[in-house]
């Protein structure tokens, strides 16, 4: 789905628009591989990331496609989820 809007984004969309689904896109990437190379070690801050990148990229997408605005209040809620799950990880691996 994140490169399939990363590339809607791309090549489709103008504007804002566009800026919405590549930033939805590269966050989405970004903690898919962190998440899958980490999963095995904390699963569940990997569950953490992966939940807070689905509502913040899924807000965007929404949004770009012509969803309503009042989603961007929803995006840092993702956004919130990705940061608690990265210091929980790091909490852990200073504690560890």
């Amino acid at each position: 789905m994140a490169v399939s809007a990363g590339a809607f984004g791309a090549h489709i969309l103008s504007g804002d628009q566009a800026d919405w689904a590549k930033t939805g896109a590269l966050y989405a990437l970004t903690h898919a591989i962190a998440a899958l190379s980490l999963e095995g070690r904390w699963p569940r801050q990997c569950a953490l990331m992966l939940a807070g990148a689905t509502v913040f990229s899924v807000s965007l997408y929404i949004m770009a496609v012509g969803g309503p605005r009042w989603l961007g209040a929803v995006t840092p809620v993702g956004g919130v989820l990705m940061i608690a799950a990265w210091v929980w990880m790091a909490l852990r691996a200073i504690r560890s």
